[in-house]
């Protein structure tokens, strides 16, 4: 079966000779050229020694990575027959492994007399105008060249009259021809990623549309118009700079998705919003627009330039103009007329959670990845204003949402409202963290009342007199509930925690009052005073002094009542303990911390790839349940305390080893930041360094904390548990007996040890090893767009990709095709899935391929029934079947 799949290597020279080589590629009237790094050479050499055969071609696919491809093109008019004309790039790849465009520029005139002409795939090329040859094509139902370098489309691009699907993602196109209301076939029509600022009504004209993506353009709003697309059933906006949608788009009645995520929508009409497949993420909802200068914004933001950063740009230019700008991820900024005196060059980065730029403080929650802007400490006339998108802490309560930032010195909190907004007047790194509510107030020298909004039970009051100059207070609560469970452990009950700081560094001239809850369940009528204490923590809560002596504590049947000078927490404790300052510092840093369980899962059918996670004790099991069918592995780990922001390591042992290269395996660990509110999740596969082939590997992953150590102290090694060791949790794994590896016994499928397949059925007609295998060999850098659309999640297609390298094409799409066959092999309708999932994917020619052979099996099948004397409806068990 060599010759199914390595065609690369299959036709050396010295081998066959050129004409024999060539003649090697024609099979009926399929003419496969794009996997020859010659392709365009033996294409020539047929038509030279094998002329009459090549004009019955109707599938032809050549490279435009060939650099023979311009002497080829004027070959293509002659061919009269031809169905399926396929000339894509990115069949090379650059020094970064980024795929490059072909050369095709332009095609010949004479191609506009290929009547029988119906699937057209220019991707991946260097057009910057579509040929107007294309336009004489009157049988032309599918037409695709996206990753191309468009800039407009012909006013007359309304003549292809029968086109069915039209693909021009990934172009440069800024507006639409009106005649494009005029394809009354269309189907499905992909505009994404593009700079479409307009878009015309006619486009309300495409009555048999199904599926419309604008996505990744920069459209301010769409036509009503698009509410007469009673067929739509798909509609792909996210990432424009909608700032409206009309209501009419919910009376679509086959309509099943509409996302509007990343856009600029403050409000949405509330029959859209309440569509259970509309997706509405990353919109400023519910905020107003930002006015730095209230009256002013309103007039200017109609003229104000609009800048919609595409997924990879990653810096804008600001002019004393001003600008809107809406990156890929979703951040918004609005640079106001005069914020920037001279034209400059703003560059933007997201960063992964790290400690470097990550800076937390007690019992706060991350929300957000790190924003960086520079340049750094770049000073601003005007206020710039930054909306950030943010992971909702729906478990979290009494908290608020801040943009942290840091000035250069130190970090400090931004005030903000409902979403992640802010102004700045510079630029450096910026996240989103949840911290306790902060409650405030100016104290003048005639004294105020401050009270906490989390419990209004816990109140301030500042006396006249109490400072000569006014000065801030600021106060914090952790609440009761959060700590009743803790301290009940410890045999104790504990009041609210209260926290109280000021901007002044000298002492109130006069005694503050501070009223604070009674611990749960004591009043003043049951209160042994002799067990109630009163304790002071300091600003980081690790020493906590109990200063019940010093100070005078009334009571009421709710309430104790003290006085200070001086502020930081305040705790009371209820409690028969004599010493709790101990006690106390070990509650507050439970705090602090999450109870969290540990996973070590592999995968059914690769136990190899195994799944780490650390995930929070409330979420194990939905957890669990969600990846039993696909993962086995040891029960969960033991309960667990973890910081915020804590690192910790994961570690193979006993023979069992990471089995590629990543930033973030040092020495053989793996290196994970716990945050409570983002997926502490990683991937990998493992390896065993001793031989397997007679039996299977048991070993362990072990969790632990802090830096990796040098050397692991014999105890710790032994026990792996306890509060004084660095171990967490150790989990068992097994590898099992290991099988030949691809390139050891080479067999039909390259190594690969699938059993032989057939998909479909008798009736219907089959798919078999040798057809999948000629489908693979066509799939090209489509793979992982039709792996997708096949069903297959990311992280599948992921994997095919690690476990094979970026330079082995030929088998991630073996194994990523094979895996989904052998998945599907008892699925009845399996074939039709393959070809509606080539349709989706732009690969017209391979379904047509697809159906041409269940087709031909299908007629094999009838001549069989007719051969052995059956009717047709007769039981299929005793039939001749012939398989394709």
């Amino acid at each position: 079966m060599a010759e199914l799949l390595g065609l690369r290597d299959e036709c050396r020279e010295g081998a066959l000779g050129a004409p024999a080589l060539a003649a090697s590629c024609l099979a009926d009237n399929r003419l496969n050229l794009d996997v020859y790094l010659d392709g365009c050479r033996r294409f020539r050499q047929l038509f030279e020694g094998r002329q009459g055969e090549v004009l019955q071609v109707e599938f032809l696919r050549l490279s435009s990575n060939d650099h023979l491809l311009g002497t080829t093109l004027d070959i293509l008019p002659h061919l009269k027959h031809l169905k399926s004309l396929v000339i894509k790039g990115g069949h090379a790849r650059d020094e970064f492994g980024s795929c490059q465009h072909g050369s095709l520029t332009s095609l010949p005139p004479d191609m506009g007399n290929l009547r029988c002409l119906t699937h057209l795939d220019l991707t991946f090329n260097s057009l910057s105008t579509l040929p107007s040859c294309i336009l004489h094509l009157s049988s032309l139902r599918v037409l695709l060249v996206s990753h191309n370098r468009l800039v407009a489309l012909p006013e007359d691009f309304g003549s292809l009259s029968k086109l069915t699907f039209f693909s021009a993602m990934k172009n440069q196109l800024k507006d639409l021809p009106r005649s494009i209301g005029d394809l009354a076939v269309l189907q499905e029509l992909d505009l994404s990623e593009n700079a479409l600022e307009f878009i015309p009504e006619e486009v309300g004209n495409l009555h048999n549309c199904t599926e419309l993506d604008l996505s990744g353009n920069r459209l301010p709003r769409i036509p009503d118009s698009l509410a007469n697309l009673k067929s739509l059933r798909r509609l792909h906006l996210h990432s424009n700079l909608l700032v409206t949608v009309p209501a009419s788009l919910a009376s679509l009645p086959n309509l099943s998705r509409l996302d509007l995520q990343n856009n600029c929508l403050l409000a949405v009409p509330p029959e859209i919003q309440t569509l259970p497949f509309v997706r509405l993420r990353g919109n400023p909802l519910g905020e107003t627009e930002p006015s730095p200068q209230a009256g002013n914004y309103e007039s200017s933001a109609g003229r104000l330039r609009r800048l919609f950063l595409a997924s990879g740009e990653d810096s804008f230019t600001v002019t004393s103009e001003g600008c809107k700008v809406v990156l890929a991820c979703g951040i918004h900024f609005y640079f106001p007329p005069g914020a920037a005196s001279d034209p400059l060059q703003i560059c933007c980065r997201t960063l992964a959670p790290d400690p470097q730029w990550v800076k937390l403080r007690h019992h706060d929650v991350l929300l957000s990845r790190v924003l960086e802007l520079q340049p750094h400490g770049v000073k601003f006339q005007q206020e710039v204003q930054i909306s950030m998108p943010y992971a909702s802490p729906q478990t979290l309560h009494q908290r608020e949402v801040v943009v942290r930032t840091f000035s250069g010195q130190s970090w400090s909190d931004l005030r903000t409202r409902h979403v992640a907004h802010c102004s700045v007047l510079h630029f450096s790194w910026f996240l989103v963290v949840a911290r306790l509510v902060q409650n405030e107030c100016k104290v003048p020298a005639e004294g105020t009342l401050l009270f906490s909004s989390v419990d209004p039970n816990i109140k301030v009051t500042f006396p006249p007199g109490v400072t000569e100059e006014p000065r801030t207070v600021e106060m914090q609560v952790l609440s009761a509930g959060e700590i009743e469970e803790i301290t009940a452990d410890a045999g104790c009950r504990a009041s609210p925690l209260l926290c109280l700081s000021q901007d002044s560094l000298v002492d109130f001239l006069r005694p503050v009052r501070i009223q604070l809850p009674l611990p749960p369940g004591v009043t003043g009528i049951n209160l042994d005073q002799s067990r109630l204490h009163l304790l002071h923590g300091d600003l980081e809560g690790q020493i906590w002094d109990d200063i019940t002596s010093q100070v005078v504590l009334e009571f009421t049947h709710l309430y104790a009542v003290f006085e200070v000078t001086h502020f930081s927490w305040y705790w009371l404790w209820y409690t028969t303990k004599t010493y709790i300052g101990g006690i106390a510092k070990k509650v507050y840093e439970r705090l602090r911390m999450y109870q969290v369980n540990f996973i070590a899962l592999q995968r059914k059918k690769d136990p190899e790839q195994v799944l780490l996670q650390c995930v929070p004790k409330h979420k194990v099991d939905p957890v669990l349940k969600k990846l039993q069918d696909r993962y086995r592995g040891p029960e969960p780990s033991d309960m667990v305390e973890m910081f915020e922001g804590e690192q910790f390591f994961a570690a193979f042992e006993g023979g069992i080893s990471i089995d590629m290269d990543r930033p973030d395996c040092v020495d053989g660990r793996l290196s994970f930041i716990f945050y409570s509110h983002l997926k502490n999740m990683k991937e990998i596969y493992v390896t065993s360094p001793v031989d397997r082939k007679d039996q299977a590997v048991k070993g362990q992953v072990s969790f632990y904390r802090g830096a990796i150590p040098e050397s692991i102290p014999e105890e710790a090694s032994r026990r792996r548990k306890g509060p004084d060791s660095l171990w967490l949790v150790t989990l068992p794994i097994k590898l099992p007996r290991l099988k030949p590896r691809w390139g050891e016994n080479p067999g039909p499928l390259n190594g690969f040890s699938f059993p032989p397949l057939n998909l479909g059925n008798a009736e219907t007609g089959y798919l078999t090893q040798a057809n999948l295998l000629s489908i693979a060999r066509r799939v090209g850098a489509d793979w992982q767009t039709i792996g997708l659309n096949l069903g297959l999640t990311y992280q599948q297609i992921e994997q095919f990709a690690v476990r094979h390298g970026t330079e082995d094409l030929d088998k991630q799409i073996l194994d990523m095709l094979f895996s989904w066959a052998q998945q599907n092999s008892e699925d009845p309708d399996c074939v039709s899935k393959l070809i509606t999932a080539m349709k989706e994917s732009g690969r017209q020619d391979i379904a047509d391929e697809v159906e041409t052979i269940i087709e031909l099996g299908r007629q094999k099948y009838r001549e069989s029934i007719r051969r052995v004397g059956l009717e047709q409806e007769s039981s299929t068990e005793d039939s001749a079947i012939a398989m394709v």
